[in-house]
């Protein structure tokens, strides 16, 4: 009995023994078959992709997966792949200027609840709009300090002088040369050499000059002029990426004389989705203010406006007349204008042609309204005359968007008279009640700062102002 117990004790304990080894051997291949079971990618692939989903600040890349202690959470990112973070920045200048974008839009949108520029917000900067001659002071004050902060144009190099990288500096067209080369050799602060950082590309190349060198005179034959332009984009479109990432949604032209928008037919995209900067700003001939830019027209002689609209009688001198328009009989409703006041009435001073002992800038001075009908195209350079003379302008036209109407409210600095009215003009115009006439009147002198061409440019003014209209469309953004 004792050696049966004693046997029993003995295999008990060399089956305990044995068990032991058994387990070892198990939990040691155990081991071995995990780790290639499982392998680390099955884990971390879709924190991979959560990153490149959700993340779009530093701050809420440390933020991914965070729960846990802080030891836990700087362990985890020791952890991390430097091709993980690698991909995580790839995802990269695109994604990051366009959450850029997504913050600026933000912040205006709050701004545009907000309604009202308050100083404390905004101290110490004496160019904070204010006034009813704004959509919304406030969205538009942000959206401006947004665009100093972040905007970034690329100027394409390609073309040759004088159709690209030039344009007239003096007469009717003024603006497209002067863009241009303000752009090129003076706004340091929004170009960029870096083509990756830019949030538009622009194609300086200038209508004006196509017509001087380029085009047969008394032709009509518009053909080189959309030729040219497509071959420019062709350029433009085989060296680079950035115009076929986009379909040239991001891509920018710019053009005062009457025919930009017919150059534009060169591309059917740029005429369709790019930003086309324009005089010609007619919503009947294919102008889209949703994506277009309408441009003032400007007519300068010299560097500068006349030096009586520079120096002007004080705000309180006498104008003894009630309208005045002196012009050639261009398109439909110049004729009709003429037909009606040509000499018919001292108070409108109505003229063709001004005599030559006349002068016309003494006229605008002197009068109360000026009338701006539109020649063959919408746009006319009185409009920017007038406001500089402060003279109300009476805007006489048909299918115009007036520039920059996504920030400024026209009416409330100018009268808008519906071609058909034209008869009655007198009748309406005196209708308009002292106190709101020099009220039209205070807004002009609000506003004559986005009208004026300064060299260099300064902040708010019409460079800056057109600047502005590119960034708005390249944010997508509505300050009304």
């Amino acid at each position: 009995m004792e050696s049966c117990y004693r046997y029993s004790v003995s295999a008990f304990t060399w089956l305990c023994v044995f068990v032991i080894l058994i387990v070892f051997f198990i939990s040691d291949h155990l081991n071995s078959f995990t780790s290639f079971s499982a392998p680390r990618p099955e884990s971390s692939e879709p924190k991979l992709e959560l990153q490149r989903l959700i993340v779009s600040t530093p701050d809420q890349i440390r933020a991914v997966g965070s729960s846990g202690s802080a030891d836990d959470h700087q362990h985890r990112n020791r952890l991390i792949n430097t091709t993980v973070i690698r991909e995580t920045k790839k995802l990269s200048r695109e994604r990051v200027l366009e959450q850029g974008l997504a913050r600026a839009r933000a912040s205006i949108r709050s701004a545009a609840r907000a309604r009202i520029v308050t100083t404390a917000t905004f101290k110490n900067d004496n160019d904070v709009p204010v006034g009813d001659v704004y959509r919304n002071p406030s969205a538009f004050y942000l959206s401006y300090v947004e665009m100093e902060r972040r905007f970034k144009v690329y100027v394409y190099t390609e073309g040759e002088l004088p159709i690209v990288h030039d344009g007239p500096c003096k007469e009717i067209y003024t603006i497209e040369g002067r863009f241009i080369h303000e752009m090129e050799h003076g706004a340091k602060r929004f170009r960029t050499n870096d083509p990756q950082r830019a949030h538009v590309y622009f194609m300086p190349f200038s209508v004006a000059w196509m017509v001087r060198y380029i085009y047969t005179p008394l032709s009509f034959n518009i053909t080189p002029l959309k030729q040219f332009v497509s071959d420019y984009v062709k350029v433009v479109s085989t060296k680079y990426s950035f115009w076929n990432r986009t379909h040239g949604a991001d891509h920018f032209m710019l053009a005062c004389h009457d025919w930009g928008p017919h150059a534009s037919q060169g591309n059917s995209l740029l005429y369709n989705n790019s930003i086309r900067i324009l005089c010609n700003a007619n919503t009947s001939e294919g102008f889209n203010p949703q994506k277009d830019v309408s441009l003032p027209e400007i007519n300068l002689n010299g560097d500068d406006l006349s030096p009586k609209l520079i120096h002007r009688p004080p705000p309180n001198a006498s104008r003894p007349y009630l309208s005045f328009f002196a012009g050639g009989l261009h398109g439909p409703i110049r004729p009709y204008l003429l037909q009606h006041w040509k000499g018919r009435d001292n108070e409108m001073q109505v003229f063709e042609y001004l005599p030559k002992n006349k002068d016309y800038y003494s006229y605008m001075l002197q009068s109360k309204f000026c009338l701006c009908p539109s020649g063959y195209e919408v746009a006319s350079p009185r409009i920017v005359e007038a406001i500089h003379s402060e003279c109300v302008p009476v805007i006489l036209s048909e299918h115009y968007v007036l520039p920059f109407s996504d920030v400024l409210r026209w009416e409330a600095f100018s009268i808008q008279v519906e071609t058909t009215e034209i008869p009655r003009l007198k009748e309406i115009l005196l209708a308009v009640p002292e106190e709101k006439y020099r009220k039209l009147q205070e807004g002009v002198r609000v506003v004559r700062r986005h009208f004026t061409l300064n060299q260099p440019s300064k902040r708010f003014d019409m460079f800056h102002m057109i600047l502005h209209s590119i960034w708005l469309r390249r944010i997508n953004a509505r300050l009304g």
